[in-house]
């Protein structure tokens, strides 16, 4: 595939207000999608929303409004998230677009061609909210009603007529690509769980309905609808102009590099949709990562309980840069994380204001007082100056593999290390003493933790884009210096041209008492 990188968050279901859990999706996507465009790939990065089903069609109803109507109305909302989550997808995809129509039609036709498809009727548990199908012992009784193990959500019993896909076929082929390629679902309690569930044998999956109009009807038979998992999940190569295998977007980025997903949803990505696609003869993505919930004070979020963290709420308040930080930094990838207003205060105090934030402050003002405001030329560097650089240097390929790892936790941790370093480095170099008896001392020093400041902001770059920016382009750093091979480069700077006004970039939060 070269140097293209093709990721994707699920498409959102907009029956609702976007959520903390839309948010972290789409901004860990938003990471990875913009550090692989700092190491040079020609990155595609897709969101979008799925509107089709029973659930949207009641939820028009219920509001006196066409479906249609309706979700162009609801897909604004998730495409101004995109914008309040500062997100730098290139493209966003709604399934009611006619570029969709044609891609899930010709799966479906794929699919009938293959044998993989066929008539009958279906009996069973259904769960409009989920939009998915449950076996009798994925259900139990809570208060009088049926509902799903997994969800919790109601579950009523379904009979009509359907098409099926022969998914019980392809048991084994599958199993056999999860041996075979041992990272394409991670982390890898999601892959055990995928393999646990498989070698219990599937059952053939009911891909159409009768009892409601609101989707893409079966070609040559428009009473039915096409399942919305096996319509919504075709999103990413309808992206891609499929079916047209020759379009430029489908020849360059399929197969998707990774498609970031709620574990609540991996069933769909990790079995129905490679089967899908083995069975119309087309390549797998490289990898389905399954993160985890976003939890509220260790509880799972719910209106019930009333502790929804709303992530606009929480942005306009604090900032988008801040939330980004405190998600990935607190929340370890792949698993549950509990997080809380408290703990995000203390983190954009002792993190980002205190450390990072700090050092940018006080190395610049120490540049505007006794360096007219410019970052010093230097003649040599020292062995403690090389000591700091080189820690950070020779590490990237470490780096960069626990990003191309999704070992999120671990790179943000380590980065944010540097900039510890760095402040003791400032601290214990005391250019401030240095500067009367030994200017030229006093320089390398200056240089040194401006070089490193800029490699920290480059790393940092992709988890709080918009500080890390203004830092870089107040030191008078070019955009196309901005990448993970300039952080070797000793000559980024112009040191002719003043460094611009910063400004306070993370304000202390006051703790209430």
């Amino acid at each position: 595939m070269g140097k293209n990188f093709y990721i994707t968050t699920p498409i959102y279901y907009p029956s609702g207000k976007p959520h903390m859990g839309h948010a972290y999706s789409s901004i860990i996507a938003d990471i990875f999608a913009r550090f692989k465009r700092l190491e040079g790939y020609d990155v595609l990065f897709l969101t979008g929303t799925d509107e089709h089903g029973l659930k949207i069609q009641r939820e028009a109803e219920k509001n006196k409004k066409d479906p249609k109507i309706f979700c162009d109305e609801l897909s604004e909302k998730f495409k101004d998230l995109t914008k309040i989550l500062n997100l730098s997808n290139d493209d966003f995809i709604r399934t009611t677009e006619k570029r969709h129509y044609k891609s899930v039609e010709e799966i479906w036709n794929r699919l009938v061609k293959s044998g993989d498809i066929y008539l009958d009727k279906y009996s069973g548990w259904y769960s409009v909210s989920d939009e998915a199908y449950y076996d009798e012992d994925e259900i139990e009784e809570v208060k009088g009603k049926k509902v799903s193990k997994v969800s919790g959500s109601p579950v009523d019993w379904v009979e009509e007529e359907s098409y099926f896909f022969k998914l019980s076929s392809w048991s084994e082929k599958l199993l056999k690509y999860y041996k075979d390629n041992k990272n394409f679902i991670l982390p890898s309690s999601r892959k055990n769980e995928v393999i646990n569930f498989v070698e219990k044998g599937l059952k053939d999956l009911s891909v159409s309905r009768t009892s409601f109009s609101w989707g893409i009807p079966v070609p040559k038979n428009k009473k039915h609808v096409i399942y919305v998992w096996l319509d919504a999940l075709t999103n990413y190569i309808s992206a891609l102009n499929f079916p047209d295998i020759n379009d430029k977007n489908y020849k360059k980025y399929w197969p998707a590099n990774i498609h970031i997903i709620g574990k609540d949803i991996l069933r769909f990505h990790a079995i129905y949709w490679p089967a899908f696609l083995l069975a119309a003869k087309l390549p797998l993505p490289e990898r389905i990562f399954g993160h985890g919930w976003i939890l509220s004070e260790d509880k799972k979020m719910s209106k019930s309980l009333g502790n929804i963290l709303d992530p606009i709420e929480i942005i306009k308040t604090y900032g988008i840069d801040q939330l980004r930080y405190y998600l990935v930094k607190e929340v370890s990838l792949g698993n549950d994380g509990s997080i809380s207003l408290q703990n995000l205060k203390n983190c954009i105090n002792n993190d980002l204001a205190n450390n990072y934030g700090n050092l940018c402050q006080r190395v610049f003002s120490f540049i505007k007082k006794n360096c007219s405001n410019k970052i010093p030329k230097i003649k040599k560097l020292s062995v403690s100056d090389n000591k700091l650089l080189d820690e950070l240097k020779n590490n990237i390929p470490r780096l960069i593999e626990l990003m191309n790892k999704q070992e999120l936790n671990e790179f943000i941790k380590t980065v944010v290390g540097y900039s510890f370093d760095s402040n003791k480095y400032f601290n214990d170099s005391e250019p401030w003493s240095v500067k009367k008896k030994d200017p030229e001392r006093m320089r390398t020093i200056i240089f040194t933790i401006c070089e490193q400041i800029k490699n920290i902001s480059i790393l940092l770059n992709s988890i709080i884009p918009i500080s890390t920016n203004k830092v870089l382009e107040a030191m008078n750093v070019k955009k196309e210096n901005r990448s993970i091979n300039q952080i070797n480069s000793l000559e980024c700077f112009d040191h002719d041209k003043e460094l611009k006004e910063l400004d306070i970039l993370f304000n202390k939060i006051e703790n209430d008492n």
